[in-house]
C-alpha cells in the first residue's frame, strides 16, 4: 500500500468515526495534495455519518497506568545520512535486555510515543523513539498533527529508511553490545515493515502493530529478524493486507507470530486516543516483552 494513500485514507476514516469535521478533514486532506473533488470523494467512498466514534470497552479512551513507572525520556540529537541531524527520544534501561527503535504513527513523535520509550526502558529494553519529520526541523516545529502528516506524506520512504538504519547506529552506540529491535505503530507499523524488507541484518526482532505493508515486500534481506505482527479485527483496511505479510515472512524463512486482537480497531494501543482499547493494548504489551524477551535478551 502506498503510505501515501494510506495516510489519506486515515484521514477520511477519522471523520466516518467522528473523529474530525468534515471541513478540517478537507483541510487535511488538501495539505496531501487532494483538490476537493478528490477529497468529497474519499470521504464519501469511506462512508460514516461523522457521529462520534463510540466504545464498548473499559478504559476505552482513557489513558492506563503502565504496571511500573515509565522511564523518563531525553531529547537527543544524532547523525543522520547527508549530514542531516535526526531529532529522537533516548530512554536508557537500568539493566539493558536488548534495544528498541520506536517508530511513531502519522502524528509524528509526541508525549505517547515517547511514553512508549518510557515504558520499554522500565521494563529492560534501552529505547529510541525517532523522529522522522528531523528534516523538517522535528515534529513540534511543524505546528500541528494535520502538518505532521502533510509532511510525511511527502517525503520519500528512502528517507525514512536511511533516518531508522541512522537510529539503529545510535542504538549501537548507546546500547553497546545488546541485540537490536524495532516497533511501530500505524504509519510507524508500516515503517516498521519497510525496514525490515529494506534489508537490516541488525534486526533481530521487530513489531509492527497494524502497519501497512510495502508493496511487493520482500523480507529476505532481513534474516535475523524474528517478527510478531499485531494487527486488530475491527481494522478491515490493514488486515487487507495481513495474508500478503504472512506470505511474504514466509518466504523470507523468518521466525514470526501473527496476532489479531478481536474486539479491536485501529490505533488501540495508543491510550491518549478515542480508539484506545485497554484489554487488548495490555495483553499486546504483554506479549510484545514476551517476544522481545525471546528474541533480544
Amino acid at each position: 500500500m502506498a503510505f501515501q494513500q494510506y495516510l489519506a485514507e486515515e484521514v477520511a476514516l477519522d471523520h466516518a468515526d467522528g473523529l474530525v469535521a468534515r471541513r478540517e478533514a478537507l483541510r487535511r486532506l488538501a495539505l496531501l495534495g487532494l483538490g476537493v473533488p478528490a477529497a468529497s470523494a474519499l470521504l464519501a467512498a469511506c462512508g460514516g455519518d461523522g457521529e462520534p466514534v463510540s466504545s464498548t470497552t473499559t478504559g476505552a479512551g482513557e489513558a492506563a497506568t503502565p504496571p511500573t513507572p515509565a522511564v523518563e525520556t531525553e531529547d537527543i540529537t544524532f547523525p543522520g545520512p547527508e549530514g542531516r541531524t535526526v531529532q529522537g527520544a533516548w530512554a536508557a534501561a537500568a539493566r539493558p535486555r536488548g534495544a528498541v527503535l520506536v517508530i511513531h504513527e502519522n502524528r509524528g513523535l509526541n508525549d505517547h510515543i515517547r511514553s512508549v520509550a518510557g515504558r520499554l526502558a522500565a521494563d529492560g529494553y534501552s529505547a529510541l523513539a525517532i523522529d522522522l519529520l528531523s528534516a523538517e526541523g522535528g515534529t513540534a516545529a511543524l505546528g500541528g498533527d494535520a502538518e505532521a502528516m502533510a509532511a510525511l506524506s511527502s517525503a520519500p520512504p528512502e528517507r525514512f529508511v536511511a533516518d531508522m538504519r541512522a537510529g539503529l547506529d545510535e542504538l549501537e552506540r548507546r546500547a553497546p553490545d545488546q541485540k537490536l529491535g524495532a516497533i511501530g505503530f500505524c504509519f510507524g507499523g508500516g515503517m516498521a515493515w519497510l525496514l525490515l524488507a529494506s534489508g537490516e541484518p541488525r534486526l533481530a526482532a521487530s513489531a509492527p502493530f497494524y502497519g501497512p505493508l510495502p508493496e511487493g515486500a520482500d523480507f529476505s534481506g532481513s534474516p535475523n529478524a524474528a517478527v510478531l505482527g499485531v494487527y486488530a479485527e475491527q481494522d478491515d483496511r490493514v488486515n487487507a493486507t495481513r495474508d500478503a505479510a504472512t506470505a511474504a515472512l514466509e518466504r523470507a524463512g523468518l521466525t514470526h507470530e501473527i496476532v489479531t486482537y478481536q474486539g479491536a480497531g485501529h490505533a488501540f494501543f495508543n491510550d491518549t486516543g478515542p480508539r484506545y482499547n485497554q484489554p487488548a493494548a495490555t495483553q499486546a504489551y504483554a506479549r510484545v516483552l514476551d517476544w522481545f524477551g525471546q528474541h533480544l535478551a
